[in-house]
């Protein structure tokens, strides 16, 4: 039996590349939502605190963990959203490709970079 699905249904459940790109997107933008906040609240209520607070903060297991998803989310996000543009606005493939290589790795050794920080920071303590 082949059942047939409308149109909207078949596209949100399509596997092609875009599909999965707009998804991306989607799901990062939603769960930097709570994140930002939960980021914004922390600066917030130390705005005043020295380095050794911060230190002592970020050791904490909650807190690490929520500044390794916020920064591994927004740098994911990002890279999608520069992926976009770049794929529309420049017209040489070869140009596009060295920007999206450039753009990757980039955001991979700052990736990398943020999460050997925070980890060094969580295990210190």
């Amino acid at each position: 039996m082949n059942i047939k699905l409308p149109i909207p249904i078949r596209i949100l459940i399509s596997s092609s590349e875009p599909v999965r790109h707009w998804w991306a997107q989607r799901l990062t933008a939603a769960a930097l939502v709570p994140l930002s906040l939960w980021f914004i609240y922390s600066l917030a209520t130390m705005y005043i605190a020295n380095y050794d607070t911060v230190i002592l903060w970020l050791s904490s297991l909650k807190n690490s963990l929520l500044m390794l998803f916020f920064i591994l989310i927004l740098y994911y996000h990002a890279l999608l959203g520069l992926q976009v543009v770049i794929e529309d606005y420049v017209e040489s493939n070869r140009h596009r490709n060295a920007l999206l290589l450039l753009i990757k790795t980039i955001i991979s050794l700052a990736v990398l970079s943020t999460t050997l920080a925070i980890l060094s920071i969580y295990m210190e303590f």
